[in-house]
């Protein structure tokens, strides 16, 4: 039986909650993130609705820029980015609502993130499994009035790049047999896990788009990119995947970080924060149900973005705040002197971090 993966992906999730509850924001330019502070605010864009992209604002953009783009966007008469904080908690339960809704037309779904989830089909006919997926995007407007994007696909690699070309709110259905030719044309960025330096190396040789990437053997391929990578890259070019649906998982690692408004070496702050953060580190564990943990790290970005992640190793192991506390202080305190921090530089952003659990 032929093998049929889903793809929905939420169109501008984020931005498109916020606009669906307050309606006075209905035709503008929204962007949900971080607080630009007029220009000066730290961190990045969670969301940009797709009237904000026509600025040249997306996602993971610094939240500064954003900013300044929309400052320019003003200057030629158009109308300024409402930036927004954010409700996780009520991103988080309409999300729960329609994984619920993908439930009921598949028994096996993996939610891949906040956003976008995929789903399992048993293949019925080219007609019946686009009626499910517009009856599964229909059900989702229905209920949350938000307009989804799906892809049909063989594996996950066709369905998610499908998800992604007719958005917003759209459907495309690639077969098995096409899959190839669908890739083809496109930019190589398409392919999930190919970022900047793979591109660069890429581009390096003349190797743009997907059909290109044929052009180099596996053993080339390995050879640029190592053994695991280049051989994923060979059959990804080819619209090949085999990875499964993942329905339950297990978190490997549990952690929390804060990007500071202003860069500072103040110990007393960097302290409280350090505390805040092992708090809420330490809340999502128990939530979670683990009952030990292993490893402590914590990650110090300066100023200048130089960044520096440290870990202990306990032995045995750990399952109270108070540990995480003393061994996250431990972990810190060199960085207020010369063993981290010889040149005093001030520090942008803090983390922490938990891992090994049993």
């Amino acid at each position: 039986m032929e093998r049929i993966i889903g793809h929905l992906d939420m169109d501008a999730f984020f931005a498109a909650v916020e606009e669906r509850d307050r309606p006075e924001l209905n035709g503008l330019p929204i962007v949900v993130g971080a607080d630009p502070d007029g220009g000066y605010g730290r961190g990045v864009v969670s969301t940009a609705n797709y009237k904000a992209r026509e600025y040249g604002i997306h996602s993971a953009l610094p939240i500064s820029r954003a900013w300044r783009f929309s400052e320019e966007a003003k200057k030629q008469g158009k109308p300024a980015v409402i930036f927004l904080r954010g409700n996780f908690k009520k991103y988080e339960e309409v999300s729960a609502n329609i994984i619920e809704i993908i439930k009921k037309y598949s028994e096996t779904v993996e939610q891949a993130s906040i956003d976008e989830a995929y789903f399992e089909l048993i293949w019925l006919s080219d007609n019946q499994v686009e009626e499910i997926a517009k009856k599964i995007k229909e059900e989702v407007y229905e209920k949350e009035k938000l307009t989804s994007s799906v892809g049909i696909g063989p594996n996950k690699l066709i369905a998610k790049i499908a998800s992604d070309f007719k958005k917003p709110d759209g459907l495309t259905v690639v077969r098995a047999e096409d899959a190839e030719k669908f890739l083809e044309p496109m930019g190589v960025r398409k392919i999930p896990g190919i970022g900047p330096k793979t591109e660069e190396a890429l581009s390096a040789r003349k190797i743009f788009l997907i059909k290109d990437i044929k052009n180099l053997s596996k053993e080339g391929l390995t050879g640029l990119f190592g053994k695991k990578w280049g051989e994923a890259l060979y059959d990804k070019a080819r619209g090949i995947d085999n990875s499964p649906l993942v329905t339950e998982w297990e978190a490997k690692s549990i952690g929390e970080q804060e990007t500071f408004q202003k860069d500072t070496i103040e110990i007393n702050f960097l302290m409280e924060s350090l505390d805040s953060l092992c708090k809420n580190v330490f809340s999502r564990f128990e939530k979670e149900g683990f009952l030990n943990f292993r490893t402590i790290s914590i990650t110090v970005r300066f100023a200048d973005f130089e960044t520096k992640t440290r870990a202990h190793t306990i032995k045995g192991s750990a399952s109270s705040l108070k540990i995480l506390l003393q061994e996250g202080m431990k972990l810190l305190m060199p960085f207020f002197d010369k063993r981290e921090n010889p040149h005093h530089k001030q520090v942008r952003l803090l983390g922490v971090r938990i891992e090994k659990f049993l």
